[in-house]
């Protein structure tokens, strides 16, 4: 067994599958080395939008504004890494913001982003992106009339150990693939159902839009477009209005599947992701902190079977995934493209929330 230690963090994988014909000397990695320069306003000044103001930061980018509902909120991050704080999110979008990331309420999401595009601004928007996927479509047409880039906060796809299975998967070394199996959960804290996420109005949901809709993510992209969804969607522990564990199989009409399980009852906090093709297999586990070691393994079948040849590769760095997504923001907008993990792309996986939520699937 080969274990390679990874020291630095490269998204080297991201310019590949947006422009697999690059050489190499003309992929970015991640770090936005071409110093693209652009203005940022955040509405939302909660841990993900202070997560997303950091890596703007990071990449050497101006923050002009920033909103919260509570001002105090924007107060602490614009003190902190620039701009001028408001409790009116129309301040941001009036701003001289050229991107603003929205990182507000589930239920907030479409309408804030409406009025930005419709002054002209790209987007980040946090996940899930809207509560369903009809909240969308006006946002898709408008970002296509006034060519503005949608950027969809599924910032999984750009950890390095996802990275690295993409790249082993794009290399054919897989073979044919046949399954994903993923699992993804935390057991919550103190007083958990008594936020925002327990309101189903204001979130659309429970554990299968927080990390469930992560899960679903990244297996359309691997497998690409589900045709069968069925599930269960269970509240053990938490109470309230919204569920707490969902288990699915999601199958494409080449017959590919995805069982997944993601879970506010985990006591251990964990995320394994696993994609199993005709030459062997690939898992990835950890995400750093209390998840563990950011892990992806290659279980490599050999002509006379038996123990496979495996090879593991360990980021044991911070989590950059953060700064990668936005590097991929600003190159969209710089290459004129769409953006991986755009609106089409959370249009799918909120269609597969929708059926699970609407009870149009089989029952496992």
């Amino acid at each position: 067994m080969c274990i390679c230690r990874c020291e630095e963090h490269s998204d080297e994988a991201i310019q590949r599958l947006n422009n697999p014909g690059l050489p190499r000397s003309a992929r970015n990695d991640g770090k936005n080395k071409e110093g693209i320069q652009m203005k940022i306003g955040i509405i939302g000044c909660g841990l993900i939008g202070t997560k997303r103001a950091a890596a703007a930061k990071n990449l050497g980018l101006e923050i002009v504004a920033a909103s919260d509902i509570n001002v105090l909120k924007a107060k602490a991050l614009t003190d902190k890494f620039g701009g001028r704080p408001s409790a009116n999110n129309n301040d941001v979008i009036n701003s001289a913001a050229e991107i603003i990331v929205i990182a507000a309420y589930h239920k907030s999401l479409p309408e804030i982003a409406k009025a930005a595009l419709n002054a002209g601004k790209h987007l980040l928007l946090e996940k899930p992106g809207a509560r369903r996927p009809a909240e969308l479509l006006e946002l898709i047409k408008l970002s296509k009339e006034k060519n503005l880039k949608v950027k969809v906060g599924f910032n999984h796809r750009f950890h390095p150990a996802l990275l690295k299975a993409r790249e082993i998967v794009d290399s054919g070394a897989l073979g044919e693939l046949y399954y994903v199996r993923g699992w993804y959960g935390h057991g919550g804290r103190v007083g958990y159902n008594k936020e925002w996420r327990f309101t189903k109005d204001i979130s659309g949901g429970g554990e299968l839009l927080d990390q469930g809709s992560h899960l679903i993510d990244l297996s359309l992209w691997f497998l690409g477009d589900f045709s069968s969804v069925k599930g269960a969607l269970q509240n053990y522990f938490w109470g309230g209005e919204v569920e707490d564990n969902c288990f699915m199989i999601l199958q494409t009409k080449e017959g590919k599947c995805a069982a997944l399980h993601a879970t506010w009852t985990e006591w251990k906090n964990a995320f394994k992701f696993e994609i199993t093709g005709k030459n062997g297999k690939i898992e990835i586990s950890g995400f750093g902190g209390s998840y563990g070691t950011e892990t992806v393994t290659f279980y490599k079948m050999l002509p006379q079977m038996g123990p496979p040849e495996t090879t593991s590769w360990q980021y044991p760095f911070a989590d950059k995934s953060w700064d990668a997504e936005f590097t991929e923001l600003l190159n969209a907008i710089k290459q004129d493209r769409q953006p991986m993990g755009g609106l089409e792309d959370c249009f799918k996986t909120l269609t597969v929330v929708e059926k699970l939520y609407n009870g149009q699937t089989e029952k496992i």
